[in-house]
């Protein structure tokens, strides 16, 4: 029979994974985005303002999605404020297509900013552990310098500029998949596949 304590534990760790699953889906929609701009160098303002705008909607939906089944005040809390901000940016761009290069820069920026102090607030205040709480504060780190730096030189080339958006969107991508996927699993992973590839020692004759 299962103690109180497991019983617990339980819908604990199933509302986390929830959420784990929420950011995994999120992190893949940034990679998708990331490399959409890597082989699409040529990309007009317009057509990156729709991209941009349906990137951080759909990410502000799915998040939202998830915050409904999510029973933990914590877990839901962080899940509906990092929506709403998507989708209010989203839907910003996807009515704003006149939007000028320099102020979509700004918004981008803007955005990044309010995304990793999010995250960061995220790492501190959601139930997680120290290897989780490290890669979710990587990627709150990660959008804040992000952001600093496009405010910092918003006069940069067209392609310099879509680079920078591209590997934001890719490095932002991969540490949320490494969220989602556990900080403590990957480091047991790299740690068991490290003995299991050590060489056994060759018996001395």
């Amino acid at each position: 029979m299962d103690s109180l304590d497991d019983r617990t534990e339980q819908p604990a760790g199933t509302q986390l994974k929830r959420m784990r699953w929420a950011v995994g889906l999120n992190g893949l929609l940034s990679i998708a985005f990331g490399v959409v701009l890597l082989v699409w160098p040529g990309i007009s303002i317009y057509a990156l303002t729709i991209l941009f705008g349906a990137y951080t909607l759909a990410s502000g939906v799915v998040e939202l999605a998830y915050s409904f089944s999510a029973g933990a005040n914590r877990e839901r809390g962080w899940l509906i404020v990092s929506s709403l901000l998507g989708i209010a940016v989203g839907a910003a761009a996807l009515l704003w297509t006149g939007i000028s290069a320099l102020a979509l820069l700004y918004v981008i920026g803007a955005y990044a900013i309010a995304l990793g102090v999010i995250a960061i607030g995220g790492a501190f205040w959601l139930p997680i552990d120290g290897s989780d709480t490290a890669l979710m504060s990587l990627s709150g780190v990660v959008s804040i310098l992000f952001g600093i730096v496009i405010f910092a030189q918003p006069g940069t080339g067209a392609l310099v500029t879509l680079a920078l958006i591209a590997a934001f969107a890719l490095v932002a991508g991969v540490t949320q998949l490494a969220f989602a996927v556990g900080g403590k699993r990957l480091l047991d992973g790299g740690l068991k596949d490290g003995f299991e590839r050590k060489p056994k020692p060759q018996p001395s004759h």
